[in-house]
């Protein structure tokens, strides 16, 4: 499937998720403070600081890095609110979700989710 296809499904992907989380684990109680910690997460600038992270601690593996940079290199995409190269690793960490959704691998989605929340 095209990288930036598995990049669109994995935005999705990943938003629910971490609105789920956001939802199951806080107090807060009106929706735009929910959707303000939501960015904590979800912009570009954070995909990359927690892609980075996951990296950072070798917590991918092999399979998932490809994914993850066959995503990033395939990019062509702007963004208004990031600089190109914090764009291509956002639309690389998508992708990978967006990889792992196909393959049915709900519970290394929900691993990644969970070490990205707890930080």
């Amino acid at each position: 499937m095209n990288s930036n296809v598995l990049a669109y499904l994995g935005d999705a992907v990943y938003e629910l998720k971490i609105r789920e989380k956001i939802i199951n684990n806080s107090s807060l109680a009106k929706v735009n403070d929910m959707q303000s910690k939501s960015l904590e997460y979800v912009s570009a600038k954070s995909q990359r600081k927690h892609l980075e992270k996951l990296l950072e601690i070798n917590f991918l593996n092999e399979e998932e890095i490809r994914e993850f940079k066959r995503g990033r290199n395939s990019s062509t995409g702007k963004s208004k609110s990031s600089d190109i190269i914090t764009y291509r690793i956002a639309t690389g960490f998508e992708a990978l979700i967006g990889y792992l959704y196909i393959e049915k691998k709900y519970q290394r989605i929900d691993e990644i989710i969970e070490k990205i929340v707890e930080g």
